[in-house]
């Protein structure tokens, strides 16, 4: 089975905000950097998407080594993940469990390798881990540029409606 390591990383400018993901995957001397952008979104939903993504652009199953600055990340899926579908996806106080649609696309994901998910300290000079917050923030800024301030506002109205704002733009 091919070992890959994976760095990930979410951003969000305000929370709620446009955000920003990215992640890097390197495969013995192979490193591919992959990124992408939402227009209203969470910190917490980016995190969650850097991971699927990237677990995404794997071929094959693998032996996964995930780092993630997230503890909601990491923490949800090595502690809280299998009681919330015991549970139905509720959390233990009985509320239906945040961002649920990406926890099952991530669950999904993982499923298909060998994961196993480190936390790295944020902002901490870890070369892979701030090259992942750079390509977050610059698809940010490229989502500003190609689609202007107006629409983030619309896609901010939206989100706060409850409405997905990634389908004004599709």
């Amino acid at each position: 089975m091919k070992a890959v390591t994976i760095y990930t990383d979410g951003a969000c400018q305000g929370n709620p905000g446009p955000g920003g993901w990215a992640a890097i995957l390197k495969y013995g001397r192979t490193r591919r950097e992959i990124s992408g952008s939402s227009p209203a979104t969470t910190n917490n939903r980016m995190e969650l998407t850097a991971a699927i993504e990237a677990l995404r652009a794997l071929k094959e199953r693998c032996r996964v080594d995930l780092h993630t600055d997230s503890t909601y990340l990491q923490q949800g899926m090595t502690s809280w993940l299998a009681d919330w579908k015991a549970r139905g996806w509720k959390t233990a106080a009985k509320k239906p469990v945040k961002n649920r649609d990406l926890w099952r696309a991530l669950d999904a994901q993982a499923a298909r390798h060998d994961m196993h998910w480190h936390w790295v300290k944020a902002h901490n000079l870890h070369p892979e881990n701030e090259r992942c917050d750079e390509l977050a923030v610059a698809a940010i800024e490229q989502l500003r540029a190609e689609i202007g301030e107006a629409a983030i506002a619309r896609a901010m109205r939206a989100f706060r409606s409850g409405d997905d704002p990634n389908t004004l733009f599709q």
